[in-house]
C-alpha cells in the first residue's frame, strides 16, 4: 500500500509570509504614489498573488489600473519580493513540529501553491526545510493551477504519493475547492489570509493550531474518504 500525504498550502497555511508581501505591496503603490497598506487592511487583499493585490489596492482608494501600469507595478511587487526572500517570514507555530509527527509515521509531505515556483522553492530552501518535501508545486509548475484539482492531484503524483490516500491543509476557499473537486478531505487552518471564516467553506475539519493536526485526525479523514 503507497505511503498516506499531506499536501500543504503555502502562504497563510505553513508559512506567515504576510509580513513581507505586505512590505512589497506598498513597495509597488509608493510607485503609484498611493497611500500605504497597514496590516489590518492588507489582510483584505491577501490570497490570490500579487496581482490580485495590487488590484484591490487601488480599487480601495479609487484609482483605476491599466493593464501595462498593472505589469509594471507587479514586476515591481515581485523583484521586491524575490530579492528579500525569506524575510520576516516565518512557520507557523507548531508546523515543525507536526513535520516531524507525521515524517516519523510515514506520512509523504508535499507543498501545492498558487505562488511562483521558484519564490517557494528559495522561501522554502531559506527556511531549511526543503528536505521534508516530496514534491513543491507552483501556480507555474503546471499547465493548471488551483482551484483546478489537478493542481493537487499532480502535485500528490509527482511526490509519489496516491490521491485516495491523500490530505490538503489550507487557509482559503481556494484550497477548500481545490480539494473537493478532487475527492480529497481538506483541513482548514482558521489563522489563514482570508476574509470569511474557513468555516463558511465546510471543509473537513478546521484547526486552530498545528497542535491540531493530529495523526489520529489525518487518518480518521484519509479513511472516511476512502469508503
Amino acid at each position: 500500500m503507497s505511503r498516506p500525504i499531506i499536501v500543504f498550502d503555502l502562504d497563510g497555511t505553513l508559512i506567515d509570509t504576510a509580513p513581507d508581501l505586505l512590505d512589497s505591496l506598498n513597495h509597488s503603490l509608493a510607485a503609484s504614489e498611493l497611500t500605504a497598506v497597514d496590516e489590518a487592511g492588507f489582510r483584505r487583499f491577501v490570497g490570490h498573488g500579487g496581482r490580485v493585490m495590487i488590484e484591490r489596492a487601488h480599487a480601495a482608494q479609487q484609482r483605476s489600473l491599466a493593464v501595462a501600469e498593472h505589469d509594471r507595478l507587479l514586476k515591481l511587487f515581485l523583484d521586491h519580493y524575490t530579492d528579500n526572500i525569506p524575510g520576516k517570514s516565518r512557520p507557523y507555530p507548531g508546523v515543525i513540529e507536526a513535520i516531524a509527527r507525521f515524517e516519523k509515521a510515514g506520512y509523504l509531505l508535499a507543498i501545492c501553491t498558487n505562488k511562483y515556483e521558484a519564490n517557494s522553492l528559495a522561501l522554502i530552501e531559506a527556511l531549511g526545510l526543503t528536505k521534508h518535501f516530496a514534491a513543491i508545486a507552483g501556480q507555474d509548475t503546471f499547465a493548471f493551477r488551483k482551484p483546478d484539482p489537478r493542481h493537487l492531484t499532480e502535485t500528490v503524483n509527482r511526490a509519489g504519493g496516491d490521491p485516495h490516500r491523500a490530505l490538503m491543509v489550507g487557509d482559503s476557499q481556494t484550497d477548500i475547492d481545490t480539494a473537493k473537486a478532487a475527492g480529497i478531505p481538506v483541513v482548514a487552518v482558521d489563522f489563514g489570509y482570508t476574509d470569511r471564516h474557513v468555516h463558511e467553506f465546510e471543509p473537513s475539519a478546521v484547526i486552530s493550531h498545528f497542535d491540531e493536526l493530529t495523526l489520529d485526525l489525518a487518518d480518521r479523514l484519509i479513511r472516511a474518504a476512502g469508503h
